[in-house]
């Protein structure tokens, strides 16, 4: 099979056919560890060839931290693993300036903090304060970090992996919603079924323990995340996917009227963002080099869910941010093609 297309002045390129496999490959190494959960696999994976992030929730023991390091070794990059506590400090993630002794001066040098990975598992990261969750955005931005006004990159691919605990439970601070908006998804991990806990005993308890196999490279990752961006798009399916997210906001004619009775604040110009850049992946891994209504509908709750913000109201009437994309998704017709 020809795996690279080649353009006029381009460097090689991965074929559609290509990435399809190639994903199909991470997935299936994935899921030989993590028992079901597919549509997570799926959705975790399509973050980190989205270039972006992904912020996982759900009660603790789900396998969430398992996902993270098996994905690590699927694509054998660099991982790291950030416990957060109430006692962690900004410096803990970042890495501070340390005075060392060199040639009998003294002299500052920097000492890189778990932030410089390829993956970072960036554990319970709601039971931290909110001062340290911040201390996350400008490597989620802008791929690097900036301490004593020396900004230092991070190597691509990078990929941050937050998981949390609802915030219900005890011990829990909620994320800043600017936090929350550099998430391409928030996937809620459920609880996994009869048949599927039984594998997990049979897996967990006895002698023997699966492990996954290296199935691609930081670099490969890297080629599939220029693939991705490639992928063009045709003006009534951006056209949707902007429609969708201005029916989020209240304000604005096309909101549903759950929207308008509940809804304080849509979600920001990221939220069209996620929902273009994740059809474009799921339009590759159908096989297709063109994103369909379709794959802007698929990942539009994973896209929106943590972008909307209830008022007192909706809150109170127990609303939740899935409702409010459901009721979108059904409100917001596909515009008509000419």
């Amino acid at each position: 099979m020809q795996t690279t297309t080649k353009e006029a002045g381009d460097a090689p390129r991965l074929s559609p056919e290509a990435f399809a496999d190639r994903a199909a490959a991470i997935e299936h190494e994935v899921g030989r560890v993590i028992v079901g959960q597919r549509e997570l696999v799926r959705q975790t994976v399509t973050a980190l060839l989205a270039n972006s992030h992904v912020l996982l929730e759900g009660v603790p023991g789900l396998g969430k931290t398992m996902l993270v390091r098996t994905i690590a070794d699927v694509i054998d990059c660099a991982f790291n693993r950030i416990q957060f506590t109430p006692d962690l400090m900004p410096a803990d993630i970042t890495g501070t300036n340390i005075l060392v002794e060199e040639e009998g001066k003294r002299i500052f040098r920097f000492q890189a903090g778990p932030i410089f990975a390829n993956l970072v598992l960036a554990d319970e990261i709601n039971r931290a304060t909110p001062k340290t969750q911040s201390s996350l955005l400008e490597a989620m931005q802008e791929h690097q970090v900036t301490v004593a006004r020396n900004r230092y990159p991070l190597d691509p691919p990078f990929f941050v992996l937050a998981t949390q605990n609802p915030l219900e439970m005890e011990g829990t601070y909620p994320l800043p919603e600017a936090q929350l908006d550099r998430f391409l998804f928030k996937v809620m991990v459920p609880f996994p079924s009869e048949e599927d806990l039984i594998t997990i005993m049979d897996r967990t308890t006895g002698a023997e323990s699966v492990t996954a196999s290296g199935v691609c490279t930081a670099a490969e990752i890297v080629e599939m995340q220029r693939l991705a961006r490639a992928v063009p798009i045709a003006p009534h399916v951006t056209a949707y996917a902007v429609g969708l997210l201005a029916a989020t906001h209240p304000d604005q004619p096309r909101a549903p009227q759950l929207i308008r009775e509940y809804v304080r604040y849509g979600g920001s110009p990221r939220g069209a963002q996620a929902l273009v850049t994740a059809g474009k992946i799921y339009a590759l891994l159908d096989g297709r080099f063109n994103v369909a209504i379709d794959d802007i509908r698929a990942v539009a709750l994973p896209s929106l869910r943590h972008r909307i913000i209830l008022n007192f109201e909706g809150e109170a009437e127990g609303i939740t941010t899935e409702a409010i994309v459901r009721s979108i998704l059904d409100a917001v017709p596909a515009p008509s093609v000419e």
